[in-house]
C-alpha cells in the first residue's frame, strides 16, 4: 500500500514540475492529490491525524474526512472514499453510537463531524450515519448557552463563545435544520453569528477578536468587553469559513443578507492585514511587525479556501477567486516543500491556540500566541489547502 501511494506521489511531483500549467484545473487537482497521498502516507488510519495515540472523534479528524470525501467527489479515486469509509465504519456502530464521543461534555468540537457524515451519507447512504448526526443534534439542542442564547465552547469553558465554534458546529447545523425544514433551528444558527458579532467585532481595527466571555471572569477577558485580548488569524479563519460554509443552505432572507454582509466585509477587512509580497497572513493578524510574528499556514489555507468557494459561489465578488490564487500560489513560495520519496509538506503551522484552561492557562497575549509551537503538515492546515485547490479547479457558477 505504502508503496502505491509514493509511486502515484512521484508521478504527481513529476506532473507539478514539469508538465502542468499553472492555474489550470490539473495543477490544483495535483495539489489536492499530493496532499491527500501525503496524509494517507503519514497517517494510514484516518483516526491517527494529528498524532494521536488513542482513537479520538474530533473535529480535526472530520476536517480531513470532509476534505477526503469532496476530493473523491472531484476526482473519483475510490481511495480518498475508502480512507474515510474506515474510519467511519470504526467509530459508528449500528445503533449510531459514535466511539469516543459523549455528549455531556458539551465540547462544540465534536459537533463538527456531522457536516462530512452528510456528505459521507450523499455518496453511500446508511442509516448509521443519519442516526449519529441525530446524536449530535441533541448536543446542541441541550448545549449550555449564554443569556442571549450563543452557545457556551465547551461544558469547561462557562459563558464563553469563540469564533472557532462557529465553524464547529453551524455547518453541521444549518443542513440538520433546513433538511428537515426546522425553521426554528435555522434562526438559531443566525443567532450563533449575530452573537458573536455583536460582541467580539471591533470596528476600528475590522477585525474579531478570538473569544468572548459574557461572565467577563476569565483573567483574559478585557473588564469592559469581555473580549480576549488579540487578533488570532485562524480563530477568523474559522469564522470566515463558517459564514462560506453556512451560505450554501442559508434560505433567502433577512439571516442570508446578514451572513453576506458580514462575509463581505471581513473579507475586505482580511485583505488589509494581508502581506503584500506573500499573500498570507501573520499567526497575530494585526501585528505583522511584532517581534517573533511569523506567516502561518493554516489560517492561509483557510482563508484560501473561503475565498476561492464563496467566489464560485457568488457570496463574494468574482476577484477574490484572484485573491485565493494569489494565496496558493505565496503558500507554494513560502510553506510548501516537496519531500525526496515525493511528497509534499506544509510548514509553518501554529499546532493549537486557546483561551484558559488547566494547567496551563492560556491568556490571549501576544507572547502566548507566539509561543505554541509551529509544526509541519498539521491537519488544519492540510485539510483547508486540499479543499482550496478543489475550489480553485473548479469554475465560477453562473447565475
Amino acid at each position: 500500500m505504502k508503496r502505491i501511494l509514493l509511486f502515484f506521489c512521484m508521478l504527481c511531483t513529476l506532473s507539478l514540475n514539469a508538465k502542468t500549467p499553472k492555474h489550470e484545473p490539473v495543477y490544483y487537482l495535483s495539489y489536492a492529490n499530493l496532499f491527500a497521498r501525503s496524509q494517507m502516507e503519514n497517517y494510514p488510519e484516518l483516526w491517527l491525524t494529528d498524532n494521536v495515540k488513542e482513537p479520538k472523534w474530533d473535529y480535526t479528524q472530520a476536517l480531513m474526512s470532509k476534505a477526503m470525501l469532496q476530493l473523491y467527489q472531484a476526482t473519483g479515486n475510490d481511495r480518498f472514499l475508502e480512507y474515510v469509509m474506515r474510519f467511519a465504519d470504526a467509530f459508528i456502530s449500528e445503533d449510531g453510537e459514535i466511539k469516543t464521543y459523549k455528549m455531556y461534555d458539551f465540547n462544540i468540537d465534536r459537533v463538527n463531524g456531522g457536516s462530512f457524515l452528510f456528505i459521507l451519507n450523499d455518496i453511500k447512504p446508511d442509516p448509521r450515519w443519519e442516526m449519529a448526526n441525530d446524536r449530535l443534534f441533541e448536543q446542541l439542542q441541550e448545549q449550555p448557552r449564554t443569556k442571549e442564547g450563543g452557545f457556551w465552547h465547551k461544558k469547561i469553558y462557562p459563558h464563553q463563545m469563540w469564533l472557532d465554534g462557529l465553524y464547529m458546529a453551524e455547518p453541521f447545523y444549518i443542513r440538520y435544520a433546513v433538511e428537515r425544514n426546522m425553521d426554528k433551528g435555522v434562526q438559531d444558527v443566525a443567532t450563533q453569528f449575530r452573537l458573536i458579532d455583536k460582541y467580539t467585532y471591533d470596528k476600528k481595527s475590522g477585525l474579531n477578536y478570538h473569544g468572548w466571555d459574557e461572565s467577563h471572569e476569565q483573567k483574559w477577558a478585557d473588564p469592559q468587553t469581555g473580549c480576549s485580548p488579540n487578533f488570532w488569524s485562524r480563530s477568523m479563519g474559522w469564522y470566515v469559513m463558517a459564514m462560506v460554509d453556512v451560505l450554501d443552505y442559508m434560505p433567502e432572507g433577512e439571516n442570508r443578507d446578514m451572513l453576506l454582509k458580514m462575509l463581505k466585509r471581513s473579507a475586505k477587512n482580511l485583505l488589509k492585514y494581508q502581506d503584500k509580497k506573500s499573500h498570507m497572513w501573520y499567526q497575530l493578524t494585526a501585528l505583522p511587525k511584532e517581534e517573533g510574528n511569523y506567516l502561518e499556514a493554516t489560517s492561509s489555507a483557510i482563508f484560501c479556501y473561503a475565498f476561492a468557494k464563496a467566489a464560485n459561489k457568488g457570496y463574494l465578488p468574482p476577484k477574490y477567486k484572484k485573491e485565493a490564487q494569489k494565496i496558493f500560489d505565496g503558500m507554494v513560495d513560502n510553506v510548501i516543500s516537496f519531500e525526496d520519496k515525493g511528497g509534499v509538506t506544509l510548514t509553518n503551522c501554529c499546532a493549537v491556540a486557546g483561551l484558559g484552561g488547566k494547567p496551563r492557562y492560556r491568556d490571549g497575549s501576544v507572547k502566548y500566541y507566539l509561543s505554541e509551537p509551529v509544526i509541519k503538515n498539521d491537519p488544519k492546515g492540510i485539510g483547508p489547502i486540499i479543499m482550496a485547490a478543489i475550489e480553485l479547479s473548479k469554475p465560477i457558477e453562473k447565475k
